[in-house]
């Protein structure tokens, strides 16, 4: 068991409605959901000396935030980065916790993602500028591959072929996603999805369609960290980080993860997947042992994903159908479910009291207790044309996370 392993929690999260278009600053709704964030812990501005957040040069920084919220940082930070960085930063601010840099931190991403910098470069309205020839971006633009999509779609290709699926695999995680985000008063996208419509939904580049890509939003989300002793003074249950990995190019990424808690895939209740396309949700449940390689395909299949099953993902709809955050609200997500405060239709959800009747919107797993959040962050080496398996290449991190319910 690792030694910093349930020493700390997330004990605060919150985050703006998804909108498209906001009409707001970065630092508006930045501000907006860290302030929800402390609410939601019991926290006041004095309490906060360290806060961090991850952009790609879309956002505004903490220190503004900071002295909007007239809070006093020991420690900031800002990091370019994407769908790995809500749980890289959660083991960062553990680490500077532990060194006695800060006490308790504050993560958060801000983005007008939809209305404001768009992935791939593309302009809110009207022709998009140019494709600055920068990072990746300089190895594969010149065969045309400028968005996420493009980037993603040759090693997709690969899988199917590999393992032999067809798309209908990617259909199962887009409709599991879709009707939790039925559940979720806050998802974007709410009405359900049937693997046909899935499969008649146009295509964006194959085997990709438009129904396997992630939404675009403006939006903002936020979580606090601190320690296991502060945590039991706060407002909320606790939610332990019994362990984590950090941008790893691990082969068997969950070895590892599991390794340091003492527990296996087989203890888990629930899991979010990075969604920025169907295809990553399987490669991750691939990757942290949930299934073997190639294997996912077969695990998804018959609706195996969805609440009351056999391994709920991505319960409030993920980036397909609740809204993009770049990773940062399905980690939320995971918090109120271990909480037992999903905010669902119930009445009585702040209290953690659920009828789990579907049929009247309660999305509350019964009896969680462990969950996971797989964040997925790009495949570099894939990009710069490795050979064989690309998908061997991918960049991941993770949270495990427990509950203090039995």
């Amino acid at each position: 068991m690792g030694s910093i392993s349930e020493k700390y929690c997330i004990v605060g999260v919150g985050e703006t409605p998804h909108m498209r278009p906001s009409g707001r600053t970065t630092l508006s709704m930045a501000c907006e959901a860290v302030k929800k964030a402390m609410d939601d812990a019991g926290l006041k501005p004095r309490d906060i000396d360290g806060m961090t957040s991850y952009q790609f040069s879309d956002s505004c920084s903490s220190d503004s935030v900071a002295a909007a919220l007239g809070i006093r940082l020991n420690y900031s930070h800002e990091i370019l980065g994407g769908g790995t960085s809500t749980e890289a930063l959660v083991g960062k601010a553990i680490g500077l916790i532990e060194a006695g840099y800060c006490k308790v931190m504050v993560i958060f991403r801000s983005m007008n993602g939809r209305s404001g910098v768009r992935m791939g470069g593309q302009a809110p309205e009207g022709p998009a500028p140019p494709v600055q020839a920068r990072g990746y971006d300089q190895f594969a633009m010149h065969w045309g591959a400028t968005s996420p999509a493009q980037y993603f779609a040759p090693l997709a290709m690969r899988y199917l072929r590999d393992s032999g699926a067809t798309t209908e695999a990617f259909a199962e995680v887009a409709v599991a996603h879709r009707y939790h985000a039925s559940l979720n008063p806050k998802a974007w996208f709410r009405t359900p999805l049937t693997i046909e419509e899935h499969q008649r939904s146009r295509w964006i580049v194959k085997p990709f369609r438009l129904l396997d890509c992630c939404l675009e939003t403006d939006v903002a989300a936020a979580i606090i960290v601190t320690s296991r002793e502060r945590a039991y003074d706060l407002r909320q249950p606790p939610v332990f980080i019994m362990g984590g990995l950090a941008r790893s190019n691990l082969q068997t990424p969950g070895n590892r993860l599991f390794a340091m808690a003492g527990v296996s895939p087989k203890d888990v209740d629930l899991v979010s997947a990075y969604d920025a396309f169907t295809w990553t949700a399987l490669l991750l449940l691939e990757y942290y042992g949930f299934c073997g390689k190639h294997e996912a395909p077969d695990f998804v299949k018959g609706g195996r994903l969805q609440i009351d099953r056999d391994l709920p993902a991505n319960l409030s709809g993920g980036h397909l159908s609740e809204g993009y955050t770049h990773g940062v609200a399905m980690v939320i997500e995971n918090v109120r479910q271990l909480r037992h405060r999903a905010d669902d239709a119930c009445p009585g959800w702040a209290e953690g009291k659920h009828s789990y009747d579907r049929k009247r919107g309660c999305r509350q797993v019964r009896n969680a207790r462990i969950a996971v959040s797989m964040g997925e962050g790009g495949v570099p080496g894939a990009q710069l044309g490795s050979p064989a398996d690309a998908t061997s290449e991918m960049y991941t991190s993770a949270l495990l996370l427990r509950g203090i319910w039995s």
